[in-house]
């Protein structure tokens, strides 16, 4: 039974041999002229202003939040809809689904309704 996975575990074993030899071989091989300018903090061109400690808004973390909801439910809604019609052909099995998709939607809905009571849906 394992001898079926050797091949596999040999494609990782050099993957990961491969890997740290590249990473390895660029710090050995590179040139290593570090000087003031390389070293500073880069923040597109400009000088960097404040210390790196300061307080984000909280929009930004409720539109990283509406990201992830959408792009969750998108992948998990997208092909429970696309198997739609195989899916309840067999009743068990159809509403079984139907109460699981159902149970997720609710859960995403919590999400949205938090996010709008924080005004993330407000864009000014």
């Amino acid at each position: 039974m394992i001898e079926t996975y050797i091949p596999l575990f040999l494609v990782f074993g050099f993957a990961i041999i491969f890997a740290a030899g590249t990473v390895m071989s660029s710090g050995l091989f590179g040139p290593q002229r570090p000087n003031e300018e390389k070293l500073s903090t880069y923040e597109s061109g400009m000088k960097p202003v404040g210390t790196a400690f300061e307080r984000v808004s909280i929009k930004y973390y409720l539109v990283a939040m509406l990201f992830i909801i959408f792009d969750l439910e998108v992948i998990f809604v997208y092909p429970w809809a696309v198997q739609f019609i195989s899916l309840y052909t067999d009743p068990a099995i159809g509403t079984h689904a139907f109460y699981s998709m159902l149970l997720f939607l609710v859960v995403f809905e919590i999400g949205f309704l938090y996010v709008y009571k924080k005004g993330g849906f407000k864009w000014d």
